[in-house]
């Protein structure tokens, strides 16, 4: 049997369409980009993800240039036209004649836009106000970018300058604020209109605890630090549409924690991960940013895992997975992800199957857009581990094709990101 002209033509309109969407035969076209920074090279690796399989392909030119030294933690801007990352640098400390200054030229954030098929170029970069910046988030609208800092500048004045990083009474972090061009993506520094310094002047950052490790940008409009040097979270309100920080009439609130290590929630509860006690803490929101426990206080991690690093809540914030990095099982101490169902009380409910394997030191946890799979980055041995996620029991499968990706060729896959459609 033959095709007429017309068949043939139809087909090949049909396959040149197909390549346009990113669709072949054994996939069914790109639901999404995700980009992985690593540390060994200083790079950002960027794939495809494809909807039937979940496979990641990696997008043209990948591996980009992190656009610094050290980069850590990245966001995505809603609408996924631009991509920021955060290069922690090498912060130096130089003391002469008995006077110590501190210096954090290496490090910076740097604005990549993104392509349509999801390649980064790379724009420009600034830096933060602080010293040693760790952490980057936007709020819900995403107008603005908050920097954490873990020392402050009024740190340094208070005599905070020996070795980084520090837990003592006078090193305290802070956050630096930026407005968002929606055209651009440029960054523009926000002044902190509460305070001032010595000269009079708007201070350019907002001050918070003792050795902030993470924040997170809550649904109630407030961003909480989480601060590893007394182990409590320092609550602004950011809620008003101009990206300002304001204090609120709650102090910094007290965990009771030996070892935090992690901040996340939904609409209704924040959790926070305790790597000391090996435990879960759950909080409901309170009024002017305050925190209060939810009835039966907190988790146990499952059996057999240790070191609780990060949490992450599915879309839908049905379902807490937490990364440990270890286990206490001396035959199999593998990274793992523990897996709940949040209750209705904020309570968890270990997840049948679960703890679920994963790459070596797992930092970070992503979603893809259309809530099929999860990726996990893992620092120790440079892969991104995929799983297929039950929506309806939060349970968690291997991909069809291979669940582990090689990002970098030797450790170092530290955070990811994921977009959608780009807008």
């Amino acid at each position: 049997m033959t095709l007429s002209k017309l068949g043939r033509a139809a087909l090949a309109f049909v396959a040149a369409v197909a390549m346009g969407l990113g669709m072949t035969s054994c996939g069914g076209g790109t639901i999404g980009f995700m980009w992985v920074l690593g540390t060994q090279y200083n790079q950002v690796a960027g794939y495809k993800i494809d909807d039937y399989t979940g496979n990641l392909t990696s997008t043209v030119g990948s591996p980009y240039t992190s656009g610094g030294t050290n980069p850590v933690m990245l966001v995505v801007k809603s609408g996924g036209r631009y991509v920021y990352v955060l290069n922690a640098g090498s912060p130096t400390i130089t003391t002469v004649a008995g006077v110590s200054t501190i210096s954090n030229n290496s490090s910076n954030i740097s604005i990549f836009s993104v392509g349509g098929d999801g390649t980064l170029n790379y724009q420009e970069s600034f830096p933060s106000a602080g010293y040693s910046p760790i952490y980057l988030t936007t709020d819900t609208s995403g107008n603005f970018l908050y920097v954490l800092d873990q020392v402050s500048p009024d740190a340094i004045a208070a005599g905070c300058l020996t070795t980084l990083p520090q837990s003592t009474a006078n090193c305290f972090g802070d956050i630096t604020a930026y407005a968002l061009d929606p055209d651009t993506g440029r960054a523009t520094l926000l002044q902190n209109q509460s305070f001032k310094n010595a000269n009079g002047t708007q201070l350019t950052y907002f001050n918070v605890g003792l050795k902030p490790i993470m924040m997170k940008y809550a649904t109630n409009g407030c961003l909480y630090t989480l601060d590893a040097g007394n182990q409590s979270l320092f609550p602004y309100s950011a809620s008003g549409g101009t990206g300002q920080l304001v204090l609120t009439t709650n102090a910094a609130i007290t965990t009771g924690a030996s070892q935090l290590t992690s901040i996340n929630g939904n609409a209704s509860y924040l959790y926070l991960t305790d790597a000391g006690a090996n435990q879960i803490l759950p909080y409901t929101y309170g009024t002017n940013c305050a925190l209060n426990t939810v009835t039966g206080g907190s988790v146990n991690n499952l059996l057999l895992t240790s070191n609780p690093v990060y949490s992450f809540i599915d879309a839908k914030g049905k379902f807490l997975y937490v990364l440990n990095q270890s286990g206490t099982n001396v035959n199999n101490a593998n990274s793992t992800i523990s897996a709940f169902v949040i209750e209705s009380t904020g309570q968890l409910q270990a997840i049948a199957g679960s703890p679920y394997g994963v790459g070596a030191g797992p930092m970070c946890m992503v979603e893809d857009p259309t809530d099929q799979y999860v990726y996990t980055s893992n620092f120790f041995d440079g892969t991104v581990t995929g799983k297929l996620i039950n929506q309806n029991t939060g349970e968690l499968a291997l991909l069809s094709r291979g669940s582990t990706f090689n990002a970098f060729a030797k450790a170092g896959a530290t955070c990811l990101v994921i977009s959608g459609n780009i807008d």
